[in-house]
């Protein structure tokens, strides 16, 4: 009997304690970011279609679905204090709609997956706290392994100025306003 009760404490204590590893970004040699690997795995915080990043922008009829993963640690770290802890990373994930082959011929679902984009907070690696990645590998070179953030003016200057909370853009989420405490 006590050594069944020894087991359990050690296998609901090991469980606890995987609470405090999160998935942390990883970078090469050349100090650029590996790809993250298992973000379907973290929380899935939101989706958006369409929602591009060019300002003025007429839609151009090529929208592209957004899902938005979140590692588990950091969603409970901000569901517990409204704050992004730092090595939080948000992996966008971009996928061409599919339409006309429903039964009715209408609605578009997500179909193609193109690829990721990655917002990364490292408070300790970029001055402005927040990085931004593209790992998609455009004109046919598939995924990239790893990538360079994106100039400053390129993401950071936006998700600065209209991300609702610490650069992220927690009013298109769902998911992270639901848990969000008041301030």
């Amino acid at each position: 009997m006590v050594a069944r009760i020894a087991i359990c404490f050690l296998l609901v204590s090991g469980m606890l304690g995987s609470e405090e590893r999160m998935p942390g970004p990883r970078y090469t040699a050349q100090n650029e970011l590996v790809r993250p690997e298992g973000y379907r795995e973290w929380m899935f915080v939101g989706s958006s279609l369409g929602m591009g990043y060019a300002e003025g922008q007429a839609p151009s009829g090529n929208a592209t679905f957004h899902n938005i993963y979140l590692q588990r640690e950091a969603y409970s770290h901000f569901a517990k204090t409204g704050k992004f802890p730092d090595k939080t990373i948000l992996v966008m994930e971009v996928l061409a709609p599919g339409k006309d082959v429903s039964i009715n011929k209408r609605g578009q679902f997500s179909d193609r997956f193109i690829g990721i984009e990655v917002a990364l907070k490292d408070e300790t690696r970029y001055a402005e706290k927040w990085a931004y990645f593209d790992f998609i590998g455009r004109g046919g070179k598939g995924p990239l392994a790893s990538a360079k953030p994106f100039a400053k003016d390129r993401c950071w200057s936006c998700h600065n100025e209209h991300g609702k909370v610490d650069n992220v853009f927690v009013q298109f989420y769902p998911v992270l306003r639901a848990v969000q405490p008041a301030r």
